[in-house]
């Protein structure tokens, strides 16, 4: 399957804000949006002011690099969302939220979802008791997300958890903290995705 390979921290500067693609790296001072706060590039430092299209791009961009997604896949989550009641812009956002990936980012198992994803391939994530190894998997209100027993003691998920104690998971989430397992309780509502990301301007986009 395709795959983005290249320094993900040039997509942070490209976007001009941190997307949290390296985990722990994005709290410290090492951040290349702190260092280097500029687009990549030889004319990083001196571009233009967008246009309509590219503002709308540009969030398009932002949301589909958040979630570590490819373009083909990014337009099927927007045309599934299209079809949805409600709006479309919610749609999106409240899918993309319910990936298996980035609900194992959300309770804390891996620093960044590019780790969550691994550890989704890997077998180390279950659902409803059985391994789901698929990191697109939408979870449903009613669905248990735990980790397998045998993963739990290991020191890479032990040291992740701890470093996110810190982290609420979001309000959709039910989620014990002493067993490490979690519950979708509701599907996730806008006010629970803190990511500053216009949907609205992404629906533009593939309205054009």
């Amino acid at each position: 399957m395709a795959r983005y390979t290249d320094a993900v921290c040039r997509l942070c500067r490209r976007e001009g804000q941190k997307l949290f693609l390296k985990g722990d790296r994005c709290y410290t001072d090492k951040c290349a949006v702190t260092r280097r706060a500029y687009a990549p590039g030889q004319h990083g430092q001196g571009r233009s002011k967008a246009s309509e299209y590219g503002t709308q791009l540009r969030e398009k961009q932002k949301a589909k690099r958040y979630y570590g997604i490819l373009e083909k896949q990014f337009e099927g989550y927007f045309e599934m969302a299209s079809k949805k009641q409600g709006k479309t812009g919610e749609n999106l956002l409240s899918i993309l939220e319910t990936r298996l990936d980035n609900v194992a980012y959300r309770l804390g198992f891996a620093m960044s979802r590019a780790e969550a994803r691994q550890l989704v391939r890997h077998g180390h994530i279950k659902v409803d008791g059985k391994k789901v190894n698929i990191p697109s998997y939408l979870v449903k209100p009613g669905m248990t997300i735990t980790l397998k027993d045998s993963s739990r003691g290991l020191d890479k998920i032990k040291a992740n958890v701890e470093a996110n104690a810190f982290r609420q998971p979001p309000k959709w989430l039910e989620y014990d903290a002493e067993n490490l397992t979690a519950k979708v309780i509701a599907q996730p509502a806008r006010d629970d995705i803190d990511f500053p990301i216009e949907e609205q301007l992404i629906v533009e986009f593939y309205s054009k």
